[in-house]
């Protein structure tokens, strides 16, 4: 194999091994939101949430806290689902979604320092 080859092989592979530009080398990384939410008012509202966003397999936890007005709900590593999907998901429960936030906290860590 001459050395242009090699050499253009040794780099493909570098490159590929790499991983796409700007993932993290950290596969745990978490990737949770925080939702305030206007209408919980009870707990039957609490479990279906958190019934709705179980359903979905990017879904690794959620915490519904009726006392904070808060959904928070962390996704399984690569995946989640947008602003836009999980205003539909509570809208259609009857909720009214105030904002959202991303945070790389996890829905564990929200929980506690919810106490």
């Amino acid at each position: 194999m001459n050395n242009i080859l090699k050499t253009a092989l040794i780099s493909f592979l570098l490159v590929a091994l790499a991983g796409p530009v700007g993932a993290t080398s950290d596969e745990n990384t978490l990737n949770s939101v925080r939702v305030e939410v206007n209408g919980l008012v009870c707990a039957f509202c609490a479990r279906g949430i958190r019934n709705t966003f179980n359903r979905e397999s990017a879904t690794a936890d959620v915490l519904v806290s009726l006392e904070n007005r808060l959904v928070a709900v962390e996704f399984k590593p690569g995946m989640q689902l947008s602003d836009e999907e999980i205003t539909k998901r509570l809208t259609d429960s009857g909720y009214n979604v105030v904002s959202i936030t991303r945070t790389d906290e996890s829905v564990a860590s929200i929980r506690a320092s919810l106490k």
